[in-house]
């Protein structure tokens, strides 16, 4: 049985705080993305942008060639390396701008080790079929694509029931928590909740805005360690959906109505007004 639960901006609240005297860059949370490729560096830029602009205190981007020196071009206070070493993180990000079927073994050891860590872990996109058995906990970021091919993967009937249900069908298979994209998100956890994320707009259905949510998803959890990664994933497909629709001019503005175009990187410069306003 499927337990529907409508996530509102209230709930995305709970999960939101102003730095106080107290905090430093760790305590504010601490970032790592494994993303990008030399084919897709945009996606690191992408989500290390969001991470930043979500809250995070501190970021570590994990790589090299084009998508490290984009990166690096583009936020400079980020901290570059090929490997995490034994940095603290508090929260993980891979996959994003990566292809499964052109990833090394090297690269895949990498990622299933950070899988089998404590940390919590967005995956998504090129990590998509390294889910299954991890001891992370994980949210899995798919699109409808992404998703039938995951459910094909795990050997799990054509859904032909709600997507709630399909959803919380690959939660319980995966042993994670799932996030399905779409003008209505759906994050479901293995447990058969299903959280409804409606804050959304059109206009978000363009290149690059699933890698910024994959960063502010990262940011969340790096910032509540103790919280369910479910509802942290609501809350940053929440806090994605209002930062587009801003970004858009679908509200906040004197003339707010059905907005205008915007790109990636427009949605994550919208954040920190999505989360001033949440938190006035």
């Amino acid at each position: 049985m499927v337990d529907v639960r409508e996530w509102s901006r209230s709930d995305t609240a709970r999960f939101l705080r102003a730095p106080s005297d107290a905090d430093d860059k760790y305590s504010r949370g601490v970032v790592a993305l494994r993303t990008g490729s030399d084919a897709y560096p945009g996606a690191a830029v992408l989500g290390v942008e969001a991470a930043w602009r979500a809250g995070a205190g501190f970021v570590r981007y994990v790589g090299s060639g084009r998508a490290a020196d984009a990166v690096l071009a583009r936020r400079p206070e980020t901290v570059i390396a090929q490997d995490a070493g034994r940095s603290r993180v508090g929260a993980w990000v891979i996959g994003s701008g990566t292809d499964a079927a052109l990833r090394t073994e090297e690269e895949t050891t990498a990622l299933r080790e950070i899988l089998a860590d404590a940390a919590p872990v967005v995956v998504d996109a090129g990590a998509l079929d390294l889910a299954l058995g991890a001891a992370a906990p994980f949210v899995v970021t798919p699109h409808a694509g992404e998703f039938a091919r995951l459910r094909e993967s795990l050997r799990l009937r054509p859904a032909d029931q709600s997507p709630e249900s399909a959803a919380a069908e690959v939660a319980a298979a995966l042993g994670g928590t799932v996030l399905l994209k779409g003008a209505r998100t759906l994050v479901a956890d293995r447990d058969g909740v299903v959280l409804s994320v409606r804050e959304s707009t059109g206009w978000l259905a363009t290149a690059g805005t699933g890698d910024v949510l994959a960063g502010v998803i990262g940011a969340l959890l790096a910032a509540c360690p103790e919280a369910p990664v479910a509802e942290i994933a609501a809350a940053g497909a929440w806090l994605h959906g209002r930062a587009g629709r801003l970004a858009a001019g679908v509200i906040g503005t004197e003339v707010a109505g059905q907005g205008h175009p915007i790109v990636a990187l427009d949605v994550a410069a919208a954040l920190p007004r999505a989360i001033g306003d949440l938190l006035s």
